[in-house]
């Protein structure tokens, strides 16, 4: 992305200022919203292997799932031939209450202040749901989505609650099960509204489900299938996408199979896929990658992908650092007019500038990390 000339003057002339500034100072580093910040992910692959990106096999046998979970069927020949349907238009929402709005207004002196209010706070992000309270989530997501379609906007919420996520990693957490969970869902789905929303469902809950045994990622996928279909029912503008990854990571066969055990294939559940969250892959490796993957999948032709730009302006780094690396800088602005055929939205899903966890503490905004790809 190019920066515009008086952004980079701007750079320039408070460079010898910055020095003055600590990573984490208080000072720095914008107050908790009432919405979750995107989470600290777990260590995933930043390059891909040799072997990753090229193989397209198939996945392995699917598992069966426990006798009290319903595998989501293989869509039908007709489902699989029909149109691509016309996906959501318009323009995304900018939450009022995130971090880096925050920071903006109580820092309006600062010397990164119109780097970082020009170049991140006024593009629209997602918004995350990643702590399990049950009381609270219809109207906290209800706030989000009526805030959306108060102004004609569409908003991008992030459920992140998945038991056992991340592995029991950095982001562990989520509901104390899978009943919990689908009754968390059943009450996520209760606060959309009835204008257009985007969903990210579970990132890293099917591309990090090797972690799982068999049985336990058969019922994984069957809450996910579950969580598809409910956040539809519940709003039939509601857009749905599923975990692929990310094109350094699993083989597009292999994620393929465990998409459509998840539901991803079935218009019922699924409106496709999302890849790159919280990582840092070129978007044209992306849009190649979620190809492919769809391609695999199957399913009906009104399926496609949604990408994570916020980051990727300069690529993953070669040493495959994950956590804050050095020398990333934005990528392509929030859009839902990306021009590519089956990528449906280039999206902020991870707010540039909240910490992985080391340049600021894990998930907060940290000014000097924002200031640092804002103004690469």
């Amino acid at each position: 992305m190019v920066v515009a000339a008086s952004l980079v003057v701007a750079a320039g002339a408070v460079a010898g200022v910055l020095s003055a500034f600590d990573d984490r100072r208080a000072s720095d580093e914008a107050g908790p919203p009432e919405v979750s910040a995107s989470p600290r992910l777990a260590p995933l692959p930043a390059v891909p292997s040799p072997t990753a990106a090229a193989s397209t096999g198939s996945a392995s046998p699917s598992p069966s799932p426990s006798a009290h979970r319903t595998r989501i069927p293989t869509p039908s020949k007709t489902e699989k031939k029909r149109e691509r349907t016309p996906t959501v238009t318009g323009r995304l929402h900018r939450h009022p209450d995130s971090q880096v709005l925050e920071w903006v207004r109580s820092h309006s002196g600062d010397p990164r202040h119109a780097v970082i209010a020009s170049r991140i706070a006024e593009q629209p992000a997602a918004v995350w749901f990643a702590d399990y309270s049950p009381q609270t989530v219809t109207a906290r997501v209800a706030a989000v989505t009526s805030g959306g379609a108060a102004l004609g906007r569409v908003p991008v919420l992030v459920p992140y609650a998945i038991p056992g996520r991340d592995c029991g990693g950095h982001s562990q957490g989520g509901a104390p099960g899978l009943d919990a969970y689908d009754a968390w869902i059943d009450r996520f789905a209760a606060g959309l509204g009835s204008g257009e929303v985007i969903v990210v469902l579970e990132p890293d809950s099917v591309a990090q489900s090797e972690c799982l045994s068999a049985g336990a990622r058969a019922d994984r996928f069957a809450s996910l299938a579950r969580a598809g279909r409910v956040l539809k029912a519940a709003n039939a503008r509601t857009r749905v996408y599923f975990d692929a990854g990310h094109s350094g990571w699993n083989a597009p066969g292999k994620q393929a199979g465990w998409l459509r055990q998840a539901g991803a294939a079935s218009p019922d559940s699924s409106d496709g896929i999302f890849s790159n969250v919280s990582n840092f892959h070129t978007t044209a490796d992306e849009v190649a990658y979620d190809r492919r993957v769809l391609d695999a999948l199957g399913g009906p032709a009104s399926l496609g992908a949604v990408i994570d730009t916020s980051r990727n302006g300069n690529g993953a780094p070669a040493d495959g650092e994950w956590c804050d690396p050095a020398g990333r800088k934005l990528g392509r602005a929030p859009t839902l007019g990306t021009g590519e055929s089956r990528i449906d939205a280039y999206l902020w899903v991870k707010l540039p500038g909240e910490s992985d966890g080391c340049k600021g503490r894990p998930g907060m905004f940290t000014a000097s990390y924002a200031y640092d790809l804002a103004s690469s």
